[in-house]
């Protein structure tokens, strides 16, 4: 059973990358092996803070001798290491007279009907056209900071070529309100997903690590370990074609977790 667009399951912020993305390479010998990983590739990157290489890491752009290593933390390895650093984004983007339909809006957030094909926020292959360029024109500016100058306002996301509601605050204090609601899963966050085929239990949890994929970095996968957890309760609230074989289903989500590509990776599995 495979989600219909799972052919597009890759991450927005890599399919498009620029040419300008770096590399950075480095060789551990057994001498090095059984310290800390990101220990000892601070000492040989030493351009990049130790808390950036953690976040590098995490984010599955540390690979060794090919695969993808997510795991900062595990003891390190002989072989060659490689490290993608993503191109510099713009710091401050500015405001882009795009139409918007807004649900909701006071003094102190706004919620939108974000539609399919806009990032939520610039990233390198989209530094245009985002969630934020057309709340910074319509909010004259007035968003939260506590996102940072390259995403204003933006508490939370949805993948770029998902559709659906998003907030986003105009004050700090919002923000930060916001943050809180969403970490104690006080905002609950349903979506609606269309599947080639219905899954089977027709209702259930998917419990599982995921991570970028050994084989292709441009796709994340399911994870035996070094992955983050990740958490979808679903249900199929209608099928499509023959009892026994559906063709097609419409599915229901609650997401405990919200990683990249989360329900579609897990729906495929």
């Amino acid at each position: 059973m495979n989600p219909l667009d799972d052919d597009t399951d890759e991450l927005e912020t890599e399919a498009q990358a620029p040419q300008s993305e770096a590399r950075l390479e480095v060789a551990l010998s057994a001498n090095d092996a059984g310290e800390r990983l990101d220990k000892v590739l601070a000492t040989r990157f030493d351009s990049l803070s130790r808390a950036r290489l953690q976040a590098l890491i995490a984010d599955g752009r540390l690979s060794l001798e090919g695969r993808a290593v997510t795991d900062g933390s595990q003891k390190a390895r002989p072989g060659l290491y490689q490290l993608l650093i993503p191109a510099p984004i713009p710091a401050e983007p500015s405001p882009e007279d795009i139409p918007l339909t807004v649900l909701y809006e006071d003094a102190h957030l706004i919620v939108v009907d974000k539609p399919p094909g806009m990032a939520a926020h610039p990233a390198p292959g989209n530094y245009t056209g985002t969630l934020v360029h057309a709340l910074l024109h319509h909010c004259r500016g007035s968003l939260s900071g506590v996102g940072g100058v390259a995403r204003p306002g933006i508490v939370h996301r949805l993948d770029k070529e998902t559709s659906g509601v998003m907030v986003a605050a105009k004050t700090d204090a919002a923000h930060q309100g916001l943050s809180a609601l969403f970490s104690t899963h006080d905002i609950d966050r349903l979506y609606i997903a269309l599947t080639r085929g219905a899954p089977h239990p027709a209702s259930g949890t998917i419990q599982t690590q995921l991570g970028r994929s050994p084989h292709d970095r441009k796709k994340m996968a399911i994870l035996k370990s070094g992955g983050r957890e990740a958490i979808t309760h679903y249900r199929v609230e209608e099928a499509f074609g023959p009892a026994d074989r559906p063709l097609a289903a419409r599915v229901t989500c609650r997401l405990e977790t919200g990683r990249t590509h989360q329900i579609r990776v897990h729906l495929a599995s």
